[in-house]
């Protein structure tokens, strides 16, 4: 397996381009692994430093795994990859039940610089550190937004990562 270095710089269109159809949130910790369809993130400069912003709800199994190891990958797929049965399975059912690993037949790649997977059928990798976190404030979101987001109450923490790395992989 091959990681081809990328600038996040060149990427960030492809990345904004690519959240609405949905990316993969990619966590570990221990022996349990998770990846879940996020489809809001944002890109950015904070301290001086590229990061990128993370949506994940209270309830998901993911927020377990980044409360117990801050460091997370974003995988993304590549221009024309059908991977919609992926984002779809990822984004309806959850890694306390099912290894969508498994399920899925993902092939999940040691990252790099950061103990969270990569994933081959979204080659496209952004490994993350987090620096700071928030969770959400439900008295501080517009009523619109909190009425067709959050009418089960299931708010965010939103995690902001510092990037470490990004690569595109590729098979030998």
């Amino acid at each position: 397996m091959k990681r081809i270095p990328v600038s996040i710089e060149d990427y960030a269109g492809h990345i904004m381009k690519s959240l609405p159809q949905g990316c993969l949130l990619s966590t570990s910790y221990n022996d349990a692994m998770n990846t879940m369809t996020i489809g809001w993130a944002t890109i950015g400069v904070d301290w001086s430093m590229p990061i990128l912003n993370v949506y994940v709800r209270e309830s998901r199994f993911t927020k377990t795994l980044l409360e117990k190891n801050p460091q997370f990958t974003v995988n993304v797929p590549l221009e024309g990859a059908d991977v919609r049965k992926i984002l779809g399975y990822c984004g309806t059912k959850s890694g306390r039940e099912v290894n969508k690993f498994k399920d899925l037949d993902l092939h999940a790649i040691k990252g790099e610089k950061v103990d969270a997977p990569a994933i081959l059928e979204l080659p496209l990798t952004i490994e993350c550190e987090v620096i700071y976190k928030q969770d959400q404030d439900p008295d501080r979101i517009n009523e619109e937004i909190k009425h067709r987001y959050y009418s089960m109450g299931d708010y965010h923490t939103v995690y902001t990562g510092k990037f470490v790395n990004a690569y595109i992989l590729e098979e030998d």
